[in-house]
């Protein structure tokens, strides 16, 4: 467990500072309102895990230490968007696109909204 917990957050570390990076260059290059970067990382984070996901269903490349290390780690850190990405292809996969859909306006909806309460709730401490 401790292993593991180490390749993860060895994974995650480098994964945000990757974020990051790519997040100022994209910047340096793209400016206006629309979240350039934030698409950026979301969309390359999703064909990454895809891509690794691919490579550790084939037996010769099984070891859930790298797959703690890039999938859990590297690509949590990276994005959690590209998770949320193949949780919902795995339910469609498994015939069960209206949990899909459900997860999907679930996460967006009640995710926007309680980014919403959280900057209502600081505000409101701040304020008084």
């Amino acid at each position: 467990m401790i292993k593991q917990l180490l390749l993860v957050g060895i994974g995650g570390g480098i994964g945000s500072m990757l974020r990051f990076l790519v997040s100022v260059i994209t910047n340096r290059f793209v400016q206006g309102a629309f979240p350039w970067p934030t698409l950026l990382v979301n969309l390359t984070g999703c064909f990454l895990i895809g891509i690794l996901v691919g490579i550790f269903a084939q037996p010769p490349y099984t070891d859930n230490n790298m797959r703690f290390l890039l999938i859990t780690g590297f690509c949590g850190g990276y994005t959690t968007f590209s998770t949320f990405a193949n949780e919902n292809l795995l339910l469609i996969e498994s015939q069960q696109a209206l949990l899909a859909v459900g997860y999907t306006l679930l996460s967006v909806v009640l995710g926007i909204a309680l980014v919403w309460v959280g900057m209502w709730v600081s505000q409101a401490a701040y304020s008084r």
